[in-house]
């Protein structure tokens, strides 16, 4: 078989199932202001761009969106409250922790590009006994608000890991995920269990996948 030099992960929806938790965290925020709450299914529509816009939306679908400052403040709030309970309902996708074992076996370099806060990132990867799998971990608050769909943001991972683009596969589940790959010339594969909001068919990636026991033979189609 054969496999990049190096893939890269988003992680809600591709490598994590994380709404019911980001669902949690966003209503108990909403909840101070006297709004409603929303369900899992409005929140997994708001999922893919970084927590300011995650929180910017709740406000949206439950009433008015609050002053930038004010917006700004709660976007605090709700990113203290979620590092703290990232994990309570989280939990890997079926398959994802072999798939990373495999790829360590092979001598694959694998790197995280994710729109979530750093910090948060690495406390969710500690948690799930994975961040030792993840040579380089770039947030959607490392480098200034450069996030996906940005190529800057993929070129920052394989800057970190040495690799070009021409050597690495990014898999993830938005189309932020498959348009940050083709900003930067890397190839891309979607996976079909995430929170893409609408069909993954559309996004044009590389390969599509069901399940993570169908990556690896995707990778070597690829390579």
């Amino acid at each position: 078989m054969s496999l990049p030099k190096a893939v890269i992960f988003d992680l809600d929806g591709t490598l994590i199932h994380s709404a019911p938790d980001l669902r949690f965290a966003l209503n108990r925020l909403l909840a101070q202001g006297g709004r409603r709450e929303l369900s899992l299914e409005e929140v997994i529509g708001m999922i893919g761009d970084g927590v300011p816009k995650l929180v910017e939306r709740g406000f949206a679908a439950t009433g008015v969106v609050p002053e930038s400052d004010a917006l700004a403040e709660r976007v605090e709030v709700f990113g203290r409250d979620y590092e703290v309970n990232a994990t309570a309902h989280t939990k890997l996708f079926p398959g994802a922790l072999g798939v990373l074992e495999a790829l360590r076996e092979a001598n694959v370099l694998m790197g995280m590009c994710t729109n979530k806060p750093v910090q948060a990132t690495r406390e969710i990867l500690k948690e799930f006994e994975v961040e030792t799998f993840f040579t380089a971990v770039v947030g959607g608050d490392t480098l200034g608000g450069i996030r996906k769909p940005d190529p800057r943001h993929l070129q920052a991972v394989l800057d970190d890991l040495n690799v070009s683009s021409r050597d690495a596969v990014m898999v993830g589940d938005s189309a932020n995920d498959i348009a940050v790959a083709k900003n930067a010339n890397v190839k891309a594969i979607a996976v079909t269990f995430g929170y893409c909001h609408g069909p993954v068919a559309e996004l044009d990636a590389d390969a599509v996948i069901d399940y993570f026991d169908h990556l690896l033979p995707a990778l070597d189609a690829l390579v």
